[in-house]
């Protein structure tokens, strides 16, 4: 029972490679460029600034004593397995869910390889209003969210379609 994988949502893989070029380039270009710590002004409220992320979203956890860099690895290992099983039984025609799909493999994988290589996530966007700061985070941290949110979104927008065409029928 095997699809061919241009009918599936796997033809949208491509994205992925997208995402992890663009997130791989622009964490190579910090290590190379800035020193832990190392703060760079681009416009008000947004700097470029190298941290180290030993945790999950928010540091979550980063201070645990290194187990933690091995069960975030398991997680998206899962995420990506569950997430490209998903888009293979899903259709190529589905585009906003698959590049969604994408988007987050992407990601995942971008900061599953910088937990295995480096031991951290090397984070380097930081937005701040005054002396508040939101955490600082990457592009595969950015490429997850509006993943995420493509999904949702998604979900706002199918039942809507689908309730209309069943009216229609």
């Amino acid at each position: 029972m095997s699809k061919p994988i241009c009918s599936t949502g796997l033809r949208w893989l491509w994205v992925m490679v997208v995402v992890l070029v663009l997130d791989f380039a622009s964490k190579q270009w910090i290590l190379g460029n800035f020193v832990l710590g190392q703060s760079q002004p681009l416009i008000p409220s947004f700097n470029l600034f190298y941290a180290r992320n030993y945790g999950a979203a928010f540091s979550f956890l980063a201070d645990h004593g290194g187990w933690q860099r091995w069960f975030f690895a398991g997680i998206a290992i899962a995420i990506v397995a569950v997430l490209l099983v998903m888009m293979y039984r899903s259709q190529a025609q589905q585009k906003l869910n698959n590049i969604a799909y994408a988007f987050i493999i992407g990601g995942a994988l971008g900061n599953l390889f910088d937990r295995l290589w480096h031991g951290f996530v090397v984070d380097f966007i930081d937005f701040y209003v005054g002396n508040w700061h939101y955490p600082t985070f990457n592009l595969a941290d950015s490429f997850i969210c509006v993943g995420a949110a493509m999904i949702v979104l998604e979900g706002f927008l199918s039942p809507a379609s689908k309730g209309a065409k069943s009216k229609g029928e």
